[in-house]
């Protein structure tokens, strides 16, 4: 069958064939266990669209939504599949979703009203997960619900109606999500584009910006201790302070400072992902956090000491050994985190908006104050 006929009331059964025969392609990256599930998802659908045309007689004043439903869940399986040189597998995954959520109103469509009776626990959960308790589209699934047996042919028409802008609401979410990661994952770029070409610089412009400290610097003294990340000399002979400084530099110098930074910037970034957690969402939030996290490392790590090189902070300018320098450097290194904390608070309101703890908290009733004493 080509894939752009519709099939017709005789080969429902056989369409499941061509449908579970596809297999997504073995050029195909990112989060397998997610798209499997998917596809799973697909599998179970095209059995109940099955169901539903055999319950139904065959009934033709439906079968334009069971092609449609039947078109959806090969459009999921055609992006699950689908083979690209760029790694868009989150994407895909998500517009999988769609397209199975689309197969599954149409199946309630197709199903009367008895039979979502037995599907009204799982539409309630769905719409308490997105919905908040004040909407009123919420509000009338949760007063069906209260007595199922009952649904009429308009109470059907309410229950789809909720569970289809439920659906809409959490696709928003999740690209919400995915707008949130792009952000930072641009962001992490352009900063590691500038710690690279910082480094650069620093490797053939050594004397220009000099990373070293003359602890005993005296006015007008012959001799100078000049100590640098890579290299010291107790007796600097220049004519100016400046000029002993840029004569001990070494082209190592930033590039060992923003290694040491970017060191300290991975350990931050583990201790974070611990209160970030893991996530269910296609798109990966905490990844984009430590890679944001490292270049913004190395970049504090090197502004930090030119900071207390510059005299910003007073009494910390007299570092007299390359240990210190590399000390203050991590300390820096690690001190992103005053920079990146609004992001991290950020990423976890995006993940709690998209799992829905938002509207569930929601729906908990106030709790009562505590009894004032007589």
């Amino acid at each position: 069958m080509e894939s752009g006929q519709e099939p017709g009331p005789e080969s429902v059964k056989d369409g499941g064939q061509e449908d579970s025969a596809e297999q997504c392609s073995p050029t195909e990256h990112g989060p397998w266990e997610l798209r499997q599930v998917l596809l799973a998802r697909t599998n179970e659908l095209h059995a109940l669209l099955e169901d539903r045309w055999r319950t139904h007689d065959k009934d033709h004043k439906r079968k334009d939504l069971l092609d449609k439903a039947k078109e959806e869940l090969r459009s999921a399986r055609r992006v699950l599949s689908h083979a690209h040189k760029r790694r868009k597998a989150a994407s895909h995954i998500a517009v999988g979703q769609i397209h199975v959520d689309t197969a599954h109103n149409l199946l309630l469509r197709l199903s009367d009203p008895k039979e979502i009776v037995a599907m009204m626990p799982g539409v309630l959960a769905s719409v308490r997960e997105v919905l908040p308790a004040d909407d009123p589209r919420r509000a009338v699934v949760e007063r069906i619900a209260k007595s199922p047996s009952k649904i009429t042919g308009s109470e059907r028409e309410s229950i789809l109606d909720a569970v289809s802008v439920a659906r809409q609401v959490r696709i928003e979410k999740t690209l919400r999500i995915r707008s949130f990661v792009n952000i930072v994952r641009w962001v992490s770029g352009g900063l590691a584009l500038g710690a690279i070409l910082v480094a650069i610089l620093g490797w053939f412009f050594d004397n220009t910006v000099p990373l070293c400290f003359s602890p005993d610097r005296v006015s007008g003294a012959d001799a100078y201790q000049v100590v640098c990340p890579t290299r010291s000399e107790p007796e600097a002979r220049a004519k100016h302070i400046d000029a002993s400084l840029a004569g001990t530099t070494s082209p190592a110098d930033y590039l060992t400072i923003e290694f040491v930074g970017l060191v300290a910037a991975g350990i931050a970034a583990a201790a974070t992902i611990r209160r970030v957690g893991g996530t269910a969402e296609p798109y990966n939030v905490p990844f984009s956090l430590a890679l944001l996290k490292l270049p913004m490392g190395a970049l504090t790590a090197v502004l930090g000491l030119l900071l207390m090189r510059g005299g910003f902070v007073p009494g910390l300018t007299a570092l007299d050994s390359s240990a210190q320098i590399i000390s203050w450097a991590i300390i820096f290194g690690y001190a992103q985190q005053v920079f990146t904390r609004l992001v991290d608070t950020q990423a976890q309101n995006v993940l709690a908006a998209a799992s829905g703890s938002g509207a569930a908290t929601a729906s908990r009733p106030a709790p009562k104050p505590p009894p004032q004493p007589d």
